[in-house]
C-alpha cells in the first residue's frame, strides 16, 4: 500500500511539473530569460575552466593541476543549483544536442541555446584577455605532448559520451535530479579533468574550447573539440536509449527547466 502511495505521489508531482512546464517554460515570451541563463552560466564555466590555466601561468603554479581539474566541476555544480530550474543549465552545445536528439528538448530552441552558450564562452575569453593578456593561450584546450589528433578526438568522444550518459541518466527519473544531478554531473566533470586533462584538456564542450581559440585567433585543433563532443553526445544518447528506453517526461522537464518544481533541476 505504501509503495502504491509513493508511486501515486511521484506521478502527481510529474503531472504538476509538466503542467508548469507547459504554461511557463514553453512560453516563447520567456525565452530571453532562458538564453540569458545559458549565456551567464557558460560565461562562469569558461571563466573557471580557462581561467584556471591562465591564473596558474600567471601565478607560477599557485593553482595546481588538481585545482584546475576540479574547478569546472564545482562551478557546474553551483550553476545547476542556482539556475538549473530556469534553463536546464545545459552550458554546452553537446548537451543541448543530446537533449534534442533524445527528444527531451524542442529543436526549435536549439539555435538560441547554442548561440547563448557560444556568446557566454567568448565573453569569458575576452574577459580573461582584458584581465591577464594572452598568457597560457587564454586557457585553450589542445592535445597534450605526444598526443596525435586522432587520439585526442577519441578521448573527447569517450569523455563526452560519459558526460551525456551522466546528465541524461540523472534527468530520466522523477527524483534522480536536483541535488543528485548537480553532484553527479559536477563530480563527473571533475573526475574527467583529473585523469584526462593532460591528454586533451578534458573539454567535452565546444563552447569552452571554441571561445579561447576565437579570441586568440588559432583554430588549428578546434575541430577536435567540436567533432569529438558532437559524436560523443550522439553515442551517449544511443547508450541512454539502450539503458533506459524511451524518453521520459521527467527528462523533458530537466532539459528545459521547470522553475518552482522540487523535482526538476538538471544540467
Amino acid at each position: 500500500m505504501k509503495s502504491l502511495r509513493n508511486k501515486a505521489d511521484v506521478a502527481q508531482r510529474q503531472r504538476m511539473a509538466q503542467q508548469e512546464l507547459s504554461t511557463d517554460f514553453l512560453n516563447h515570451a520567456l525565452e530571453w530569460r532562458r538564453i540569458f541563463a545559458e549565456t551567464w552560466g557558460t560565461f562562469l564555466l569558461v571563466v573557471a575552466a580557462a581561467g584556471g590555466e591562465v591564473v596558474a601561468a600567471r601565478g607560477d603554479g599557485a593553482v595546481t593541476p588538481g585545482m584546475r581539474a576540479v574547478a569546472p566541476g564545482l562551478m557546474v555544480m553551483a550553476i545547476i543549483y542556482f539556475m538549473g530550474t530556469v534553463s536546464g543549465a545545459h552550458l554546452n552545445p553537446a548537451v543541448t544536442l543530446a537533449f534534442a536528439v533524445r527528444r527531451n528538448f524542442p529543436w526549435s530552441r536549439v539555435p538560441g541555446y547554442v548561440l547563448g552558450q557560444l556568446a557566454g564562452g567568448v565573453l569569458a575569453a575576452l574577459f580573461l584577455r582584458v584581465m591577464f593578456g594572452t598568457i597560457a593561450a587564454l586557457g585553450a584546450t589542445v592535445p597534450g605532448s605526444g598526443i596525435g589528433n586522432g587520439k585526442a578526438l577519441a578521448m573527447e568522444v569517450l569523455l563526452t559520451a560519459g558526460l551525456v550518459n551522466t546528465i541524461l541518466g540523472t534527468a530520466s527519473g522523477a527524483r534522480n535530479i536536483g541535488t543528485n544531478g548537480a553532484i553527479a554531473v559536477g563530480g563527473y566533470i571533475a573526475l574527467a579533468g583529473l585523469w584526462a586533462a593532460p591528454i586533451t584538456g578534458a573539454s567535452m564542450n565546444p563552447a569552452r574550447s571554441f571561445a579561447p581559440d576565437l579570441v586568440r585567433g588559432n583554430f588549428g585543433t578546434t575541430w577536435i573539440y567540436v567533432v569529438g563532443p558532437a559524436i560523443g553526445a550522439l553515442i551517449g544518447v544511443i547508450f541512454e536509449w539502450i539503458l533506459k528506453g524511451r524518453p521520459t517526461a521527467a527528462g523533458a522537464i530537466a532539459a528545459q527547466g521547470a522553475r518552482g518544481s522540487d523535482d526538476s533541476t538538471n544540467a
